[in-house]
C-alpha cells in the first residue's frame, strides 16, 4: 500500500519525515511551500497564544517550537541551495520569499501575547522547578523578545521591523554582488611562461577550464583554487598584480555599478544604528553583545587593543625579515601587497626547505577524511561511516555517526569543491536539529562547506596542510551539532551557545593537524602510497607560527574595524576611512590606495552574522588554546580528556554559559597566556 503523502510528494520542501530531497527541489517549490509552513505557523502561535490556564511548557512552548522547527528546515534547505547552487531562478526565489520570512520572524518577536506568555511561564512553580535547559530557553526568550522590540510602543514597533525586514534583504544583496562580481571575472592566458612557478595541477586546472568554454590557453579566476596559487607562486608580478586588483576590487565603485557594495554598506550601518537607538541602547555594538560572553564593547576593544600591542612587535619583526628577503633574494626593492603571498612562500621555502605544494602531494582526500575521523572516533567514541542521500551535485558526500553500539547519533553532508555559482569560503550550517518529536529522537544533520580544488586529470583531490586545517575546523563546527546530548528546542547544539564562544569547538580541532601521531595516520603520498615523511613534518612544525604576528594583526585588524563600525559615535567617517584608520594603527602590511576588501567584501559582517562579533574568532581562540593544553598534559587522543571535553562542551550546547562550560572542562577559568603560547609569542 503507497503510504506516501500526495502534498509532499507535490512540494518535497513539506516532507519532513527525514532527509531533505535535493535532487527533486525546484525554485517553484519555494512559495508554496512557505505558504503552507507560514500558515501552518501562524495557526499555531494563534492556539497557543490563547490557551486557556496558565501557560505550560508542554501547551505553549513545545508546540510552538515544533511548528518552528518545520519552517526552519525548510528554509534553510532553500537557503543552503542558494549558496551553493546559485541559479538566477532559485536566487529569484530566495530573495522573493526572504521578506516573508523576515517579517513572520520579526513580528513572532514581537507578538505581546507570546511575551506576556513567557514572563507568566518565567514567574510559574513549573520554571522553578524546570531543569536548566528549560529555564535557560525561557530566560533566552524573554531576553530575544525585548532585543527584538517587544516592549515598544506601537509606532517605533513597526518601525524596527521594516528595519530588519530591510537589513535582510540588504544582507542578501551584498553577498549576491560579491558573489556576481566574483563569478564575473576571469583572466585568460594564453603565454605559457606567464604561469611558471605555478603547481602543475593548478596549470592543469586552468587548462582544463578554457577548454571547457572553448578557449585556448588558461583561465584564472577569482575562485580561491584558482586566485591564491597565482598569489602564491607565479613568478609573473604582473600577473599577480592584475589578479590582486580585480579580487580587492571586487563589489566596488571600481566594477560594475549594480554590484557596488558601498552604498549597500552605508545604508545597512545607517539601518543597525536606528534600530539600536530605537531599542534604548547607544550603539548597535552594545545589542550585539547582550547575549554574548563580552560584557561591552570597551571590554571587546581593550581585549582587541591587548593583543595587537602584544602581536604588533612581532608583526613588524615579521614583515622586516620579509622586506629584506624579498630585496636581497628575489629583487623586489619595494614590497607590495600582491608581493607578500609569494615572498612569504619563497621564505618558507628557504627557511624550512618545503612548500605547500610540496606538502600537499600527501594530502589525497580519502586519507584525510579517514585520518579525521580517527581523530573524532578515538577521542569521542564515535564511529563514521559512508551513507547515501539525496545531494545538490554529484560531488558531495553524506557520512552518518553512531555510537559503538551502533546507534544513530548524526549525520552530515560534506561539499569539499569550489565551483560556479557556489559561494566562496567554508562553513559549516543546520540541516536539522536534535529534537524530540512525538517522543523520538529526531537525530542532527549538518551542512559541511569548503571551496578546495576539485580532482583534475584522473588525480584525487589534493589538500594544502592549510586546506587540512580548515576541513578540521569546520568539522569541529558540525560535531557541536553532532554530539549534543540536549534535545530542549533552543539550547540543543549550537542553539543558544554565545556567540563569542561558537568557535571554541572548531579552533579545538584544529590543533590535532599539528600532531604528529595524527598527521602519521592521514598523509599518504598520492603517488608513491608513503606517508609524510617525519623530517618534513618536523620542518611544517617548525614553520607553524611562520608570520604569525602578520597574521594575527590581521584578524585584530578586521575584528576592530567591525566593532568601532558599530560603536563609534561619529557617523561622519564613512566605513572606508574607518578602515584605513584601522590599518594605521595595528596593519603591517602595505595596502594599495585602492583596496577595498574593507568594506566591500567584508561579509562576515554585512551577510553573516558577525556584525559587531568579528572579535569572536580571537575570544574564543583563547578558550579553544587553554581547552587544548589539559589535551597536551594528558595526551593528545587521550579518550578520557576526550570524552570529558565532549560532556562538559560539545554534550552540553547552550543549556548553560558557555564560561561555565568551559570552567567544568578545565577546571579554572580561561588564560590568555594560552593562546600567546599558541601563537609562538610566549615561552612555553
Amino acid at each position: 500500500m503507497n503510504t506516501r503523502d500526495p502534498i509532499t510528494d507535490i512540494n518535497p520542501l513539506l516532507d519532513f519525515s527525514d532527509l531533505p530531497r535535493f535532487a527533486e527541489i525546484r525554485p517553484e517549490h519555494v512559495a508554496p511551500a512557505l505558504d503552507a509552513l507560514l500558515g501552518e505557523a501562524r495557526a499555531t502561535i494563534a492556539r497557543v497564544a490563547t490557551v486557556s490556564g496558565p501557560p505550560s511548557w508542554d501547551s505553549f512552548v513545545q508546540p510552538l517550537s515544533e511548528t518552528l522547527d518545520r519552517l526552519d528546515r525548510a528554509w534553510a534547505q532553500v537557503g543552503h541551495l542558494n549558496a551553493v547552487v546559485n541559479t538566477p531562478q532559485l536566487r529569484a526565489a530566495y530573495n522573493e520569499n526572504l521578506p516573508r520570512v523576515t517579517a513572520f520572524y520579526t513580528k513572532l518577536a514581537q507578538d505581546e501575547r507570546l511575551f506576556a506568555h513567557y514572563r507568566a511561564l518565567a514567574a510559574s512553580p513549573e520554571f522553578i522547578a524546570a531543569d536548566p535547559a528549560r529555564r535557560r530557553v525561557v530566560e533566552n526568550a524573554l531576553r530575544d523578545f525585548r532585543l527584538s522590540g517587544a516592549e515598544l510602543a506601537t509606532a517605533p514597533k513597526a518601525r524596527f521591523k521594516a528595519i530588519e525586514e530591510e537589513l535582510a534583504t540588504l544582507s542578501s544583496r551584498f553577498a549576491d554582488n560579491l558573489l556576481d562580481a566574483t563569478n564575473d571575472y576571469a583572466l585568460y592566458v594564453d603565454d605559457a611562461s606567464r604561469l611558471a612557478g605555478m603547481p602543475g595541477d593548478i596549470v592543469t586546472a586552468a587548462r582544463a577550464a578554457a577548454q571547457i568554454e572553448g578557449k585556448p590557453g588558461w583561465k584564472l579566476t577569482l575562485h580561491m583554487p584558482s586566485y591564491q596559487p597565482v598569489m602564491q607562486y607565479a613568478d609573473d608580478r604582473s600577473l599577480r598584480e592584475t589578479l590582486y586588483r580585480a579580487y580587492s576590487t571586487r563589489a566596488s565603485e571600481f566594477g560594475n555599478p549594480a554590484w557596488d557594495n558601498g552604498p549597500l554598506v552605508d545604508r545597512i550601518m545607517a539601518l543597525r544604528a536606528e534600530a539600536a537607538a530605537l531599542l534604548g541602547y547607544k550603539s548597535y555594538a552594545e545589542v550585539s553583545l547582550v547575549p554574548k560572553m563580552a560584557r561591552s564593547p570597551e571590554e571587546v576593544i581593550d581585549f582587541l587593543r591587548d593583543l595587537a600591542t602584544r602581536a604588533k612587535p612581532h608583526a613588524e619583526r615579521d614583515m622586516a625579515e620579509l622586506t629584506d628577503f624579498a630585496r636581497e633574494t628575489l629583487g623586489l626593492a619595494k614590497l607590495a601587497a600582491w608581493d607578500l603571498a609569494y615572498a612569504s612562500e619563497k621564505l618558507r621555502q628557504a627557511r624550512y626547505s618545503y612548500s605547500d605544494d610540496e606538502v600537499k602531494q600527501y594530502f589525497p582526500e580519502d586519507r584525510v577524511l579517514s585520518g579525521m575521523f580517527r581523530v573524532v572516533e578515538t577521542l569521542y567514541g564515535v564511529k563514521v561511516h559512508t551513507a547515501s542521500a539525496p545531494v545538490w551535485d554529484p560531488t558531495v558526500r553524506f557520512f552518518e555517526l553512531t555510537d559503538r553500539s551502533g546507534t544513530p547519533v548524526g549525520r552530515f553532508y560534506l561539499d569539499l569543491y569550489a565551483r560556479p555559482g557556489k559561494r566562496g569560503g567554508a562553513w559549516m550550517d543546520v540541516a536539522i536539529k536534535h529534537r524530540r518529536r512525538n517522543g523520538e529522537a529526531q537525530h542532527p544533520v549538518a551542512f559541511l562547506v569548503c571551496n578546495f580544488a576539485a580532482p583534475v586529470a584522473g588525480r584525487p583531490a589534493l589538500f594544502t596542510h592549510r586546506e587540512v586545517t580548515t576541513l578540521f575546523h569546520e568539522f569541529g563546527h558540525g560535531l557541536h551539532l553532532l554530539l549534543t546530548r540536549v534535545d530542549v528546542p533552543g539550547v540543543s547544539g549550537l542553539e543558544g551557545v554565545e556567540w563569542d564562544a561558537v568557535e571554541l569547538p572548531s579552533q579545538f580541532m584544529e590543533n590535532f593537524c599539528w600532531e604528529w601521531d595524527v598527521i602519521a595516520h592521514m598523509s599518504e603520498h598520492v603517488e608513491t602510497g608513503k606517508p609524510l615523511p617525519k623530517p618534513l613534518f618536523d620542518c611544517l612544525l617548525a614553520a607553524r607560527n611562520f608570520q604569525s604576528g602578520v597574521q594575527m594583526v590581521r584578524q585584530l585588524e578586521f575584528a576592530l574595524f567591525d566593532m568601532h563600525l558599530h560603536h563609534d559615535a561619529d557617523r561622519s567617517v564613512s566605513p572606508l576611512a574607518l578602515a584605513w584608520s584601522v590599518r594605521h594603527e595595528v596593519a603591517v602590511v602595505p595596502y594599495p590606495d585602492y583596496d577595498r576588501s574593507l568594506p566591500h567584501g567584508f561579509s562576515h559582517v554585512f551577510a553573516g552574522a558577525y556584525a559587531a562579533g568579528y572579535y569572536s574568532y580571537k575570544w574564543a581562540e583563547v578558550l579553544s588554546a587553554d581547552a587544548y593544553e589539559l589535551f597536551k598534559e594528558q595526551g593528545v587522543l587521550s579518550e578520557a580528556a576526550g570524552a570529558r571535553f565532549r560532556d562538559e562542551v560539545l554534550a552540553r550546547g547552550g543549556s548553560r554559559p558557555a564560561l561555565d562550560s568551559f570552567v567544568a572542562f578545565r577546571g579554572r577559568n580561561p588564560e590568555i597566556s594560552a593562546l600567546l603560547r599558541h601563537n609562538g609569542m610566549l615561552a612555553s
